[in-house]
């Protein structure tokens, strides 16, 4: 399933190789990006993965969040095909980047947590827990709901430092009692790509100084 899903994300050109910077700031040789996947193919394959990862990963989580904006088509896709694939009936919400002032208001769209849900955050990728801090502070913060983060579920785990000396895994588990689970790792990527490959050796490279 590894390399099957390496090799879709490279076809979507959703996985690339160059030179970026991350949302935390840090220079990469490797991007991922969820906005490559413009297809509905595309997006039903996606989401019987991500349906996959939460179902094997024996979480029980009350309902899927996805962060705008990428996460949004992502948590839609998950919970369509935990339906399909497994019987099980999740609601979802997403936030806007912009409160809507007219209408129903608010900042939240579809369901709306409750004080002592378990909310599961789908993702594209993690590098140093960035999503799970804002999705902290809407909820819990700006909200002020009594909410707990069970998992985040994501396409790609960076294997990196978080904002300290430790691991963003770790540092997401002590702060916020959060389990990541990822479809790949980029090590998996390194893995799969020739051992000659400059794309390797230049992730290797980027992973001795921002590996945690």
């Amino acid at each position: 399933m590894k390399n099957e899903f390496i090799e879709f994300m490279m076809s979507a050109g959703v996985l690339t190789f160059g030179d970026f910077t991350t949302k935390s700031g840090r220079r990469t040789p490797y991007f991922i990006n969820a906005g490559g996947y413009r297809t509905g193919a595309q997006l039903s394959r996606l989401g019987d993965m991500y349906a996959e990862l939460i179902h094997n990963s024996g979480e029980t989580p009350d309902v899927l969040y996805g962060p705008a904006y990428k996460g949004i088509p992502l948590c839609v896709a998950a919970a369509s095909s935990l339906w399909r694939k497994y019987g099980l009936d999740l609601p979802y919400c997403f936030n806007r980047k912009e409160a809507k002032d007219h209408g129903e208001g608010g900042t939240l769209v579809g369901y709306t947590p409750r004080d002592g849900d378990k909310i599961a955050i789908i993702e594209d990728v993690t590098t140093a827990g960035t999503s799970v801090r804002e999705t902290d502070a809407l909820l819990r913060g700006a909200l002020g709901l009594d909410v707990s983060f069970s998992a985040l579920y994501i396409s790609v785990d960076r294997c990196e430092r978080g904002t300290g000396g430790r691991s963003a895994l770790d540092e997401l588990s002590e702060t916020y009692g959060v389990r990541v689970y990822s479809i790949v790792t980029a090590r998996d990527i390194m893995a799969y790509l020739p051992q000659d490959d400059a794309r390797r050796h230049a992730m290797e490279e980027y992973l001795k100084e921002y590996g945690g």
